[in-house]
């Protein structure tokens, strides 16, 4: 089915969010301006850019500061290399790598701006709120006898309050529904696992699902664990879905690819001007080395998510459904400063096993790079496969026979559109309430509806409760006129979210995703293709 692209930049604005921490995680640390120690043949030559900072700190007009000036310089020189060679200031830098290393330090516990309250939707398991017995729906109203209701703080300055040093300790006062007086508890900070694998469940008897977000140094453990609970279940094939999984640590992809292949075959290996070709290749010990296997991306999966399907759709070894992926093919090294900032340098380019290069040009300049969806929507690449056009010398060929192409992502070999069919101009006026209905609805009937300990009970319970006539009611509310016409096509849409984000309020992803099942055209195909041609 075809759709109004005009339409479609109303309904489904492109975020472009891709990681450009992707690599190999073996730092150095240096100290501050320590260009000679990191390259020793820079003693040769004339250092114009240090000289050029020693005369304006000796001779300008005003007083300037050298290490902010230094701090302006060192992006504008990366920004001549490529899209993803960075330098991450101190104030910035432990922040950036938090979804790498797989954790952080703080108070655990997941919360909403809610009316301008601080929210608990959620305390980390084993954490310290939840030891300490904060619990779901607890309001937030002092932290370090500040008062944080009402005054319009900002997310990132309440994350700034409740995180800090393992060990250290904040105080909070709760307002908890029942309670008359405020609650005062005592947190000690400790470190807060960030979860990669979002869920796992069987979608049906024997085929499961696993959504990985992104990849740290705690992805396969995560991934093993879900592998082998699903396993326990019965499971026989596979479904891995990377879409929006923008990539992060290598070493956690090749890890998970390792699983699905045969002894010897090639993952992915690495080339760069001062690095020697850098091959990773299949142990043989892995635990689903034949279950049927499918990978689900799209245009947000890059970096390591692209070097995981690379190497299933290289080696025969699964299908790839879903839209071509980012095109991000180079690997960066960390590299540490004394003090506390951070460069993270292209060294590298990866190539899939039969040989591709996937990184998408970026001679053009930046501008044109991150632009590339926006180009690639505008061409019809999201409506129709046949939109995409590779030249024959991009073409590779898999051990089976398949035909597939470098130069700028993994394309699939099963695709599907993004799914315009429930879309109207009801669903995108009032696209913004459905998760601020959710929660409202959560709190109100949080008692109700913590009796239910599975997604498909849950759910069972809500289709019980006339949720699209209360959002439809609340949408009003909100100056958004009831549109039959508009119901008519987005109404089942709009309902399933509704059940979803409550679910997801109560049960974690465990209670959301299983719903959100339903409107997931892509999924869905997969589920479809699996049971229909495995």
């Amino acid at each position: 089915m075809r759709y109004n692209n005009s339409n479609f930049k109303i309904y489904l604005p492109i975020i472009i969010a891709v990681a450009v921490s992707a690599g190999i995680l073996i730092g150095r640390m240096l100290p501050v301006n320590s260009d000679i120690q990191y390259h020793s043949n820079i003693k040769s030559r004339n250092d114009k850019l240090s000289n050029i900072l020693s005369i304006i700190e000796a001779s300008y007009v005003d007083t300037v500061n050298r290490n902010q000036l230094t701090e302006a310089a060192i992006p504008a020189i990366l920004k001549k290399l490529d899209p993803h060679s960075i330098y991450i200031p101190a104030k910035d830098y432990a922040r950036a790598n938090e979804p790498l290393r797989g954790n952080f330090e703080g108070i655990g516990i997941s919360f909403n701006m809610m009316t301008d309250t601080i929210l608990v939707i959620s305390t980390i398991p084993g954490g310290p709120s939840e030891k300490l017995g904060l619990l779901p729906g607890d309001k937030i109203i002092y932290v370090n006898d500040s008062l944080v209701a009402g005054r319009k703080v900002s997310e990132e300055r309440v994350m700034g309050m409740l995180k800090g040093a393992k060990g250290t300790v904040v105080k909070v006062k709760i307002l908890r529904n029942g309670s008359r007086e405020l609650i005062p508890f005592e947190i000690t900070r400790d470190k807060i696992p960030i979860y990669s694998v979002d869920v796992d469940y069987m979608v049906n008897d024997n085929t499961g699902y696993i959504k990985i977000n992104s990849f740290a140094v705690t992805t396969y453990e995560e991934f093993m664990k879900g592998l082998a609970d699903m396993r326990a279940k019965g499971m026989k094939k596979l479904i891995v879905d990377l879409r929006g999984n923008s990539g992060g640590v290598m070493e956690a992809a090749i890890r998970i690819a390792n699983e699905f292949l045969k002894e010897g075959q090639l993952i992915v290996y690495t080339m760069g001007r001062a690095q020697p070709r850098n091959e990773a290749r299949a142990t043989g010990k892995g635990v689903f080395q034949d279950g049927d296997l499918v990978v689900l991306i799209d245009e947000w999966s890059a970096s390591a998510s692209e070097i995981l399907a690379g190497a299933i759709q290289d080696n025969d070894r699964g299908t790839i459904i879903g839209r071509r992926s980012f095109g991000k093919g180079l690997v960066q090294e960390p590299v540490d400063f004394s003090d506390g900032s951070g460069l993270r340098l292209t060294i590298a380019r990866y190539y899939t096993p039969t040989g591709r290069s996937i990184q998408k040009p970026y001679a053009e300049g930046f501008d044109k790079y991150y632009d590339d969806l926006n180009e690639r929507f505008n061409h019809g690449e999201f409506e129709v496969s046949d939109s995409i056009q590779f030249s024959d010398s991009l073409k590779f060929t898999t051990p089976g026979g398949k035909t597939v192409y470098g130069g700028g992502g993994i394309m699939p070999d099963r695709f599907v559109p993004v799914d315009t069919t429930m879309m109207s101009a009801y669903l995108a006026k009032v696209r913004a309430l459905v998760y601020r209905f959710a929660l409202k609805y959560t709190e109100t009937n949080r008692d109700k509806l913590k009796a239910y300990t599975e997604a498909g009970e849950l759910e069972k319970y809500l289709d019980k409760q006339a949720l699209l006539d209360q959002f439809v009611a609340f949408a009003e509310s909100n100056n958004i006129r009831k549109d039959p016409a508009g119901l008519k096509i987005s109404g089942k849409i709009i309902h399933t979210q509704l059940k979803a984000y409550i679910a997801r309020n109560i049960l974690d992803n465990k209670g959301f995703y299983p719903i959100w099942e339903e409107i997931d055209t892509t999924l869905r195909y997969a589920i479809d293709y699996l049971g229909k041609n495995n």
